[in-house]
């Protein structure tokens, strides 16, 4: 046996153009796979963050939100504020786990983005337009997380 033969039986076939191939398995991973995956966190870390500065409104400018009546679920400003402030603060962390690749990101982020849409919801009668952007950025996260989550773990 020679060389070159044992050589070209342990080298591995290059991956078809558009896809990489995974250190764990013996499959190839779409590329857009793991341009949604970082999307996916990218929206999480903006979201986020904008979810925590729609929770520093709620909580320094307590007139800014219009409270509405017979709802279901009135809370004041304030209360409004620390929600929005606490769950904007963990989805922008869960999105740097999911950026730096750690299966435990992608599952927090999946359990606090479902927790963000819900607290959205329940914010529509407040702020509309917005809870409705970012619901729509919620389900399409937990889509890519779901996904392709597995498919471009390290």
């Amino acid at each position: 046996m020679t060389e070159q033969s044992a050589a070209m039986r342990t080298a591995q076939p290059e991956a078809p153009a558009g896809r990489q191939r995974t250190a764990h398995h013996d499959e190839t991973v779409p590329v857009w796979a793991r341009g949604a995956i970082v999307f996916a966190g990218m929206m999480m870390i903006i979201a986020g963050a904008f979810q925590a500065i729609t929770g520093m409104v709620g909580l320094f400018a307590n007139e800014f939100y219009i409270t509405t009546r017979q709802y279901l679920f009135q809370f004041d400003a304030t209360s409004w504020g620390l929600i929005h402030l606490l769950v904007g603060a963990l989805v922008l962390l869960a999105g740097f786990a999911v950026l730096a690749g750690q299966a435990w990101g992608q599952v927090a982020g999946i359990v606090l983005v479902a927790i963000s849409a819900l607290a959205n919801f329940t914010f529509i009668p407040y702020y509309p337009f917005w809870s409705l952007t970012i619901i729509a950025l919620d389900v399409f996260i937990i889509w890519a997380l779901a996904t392709h989550g597995r498919d471009v773990q390290n």
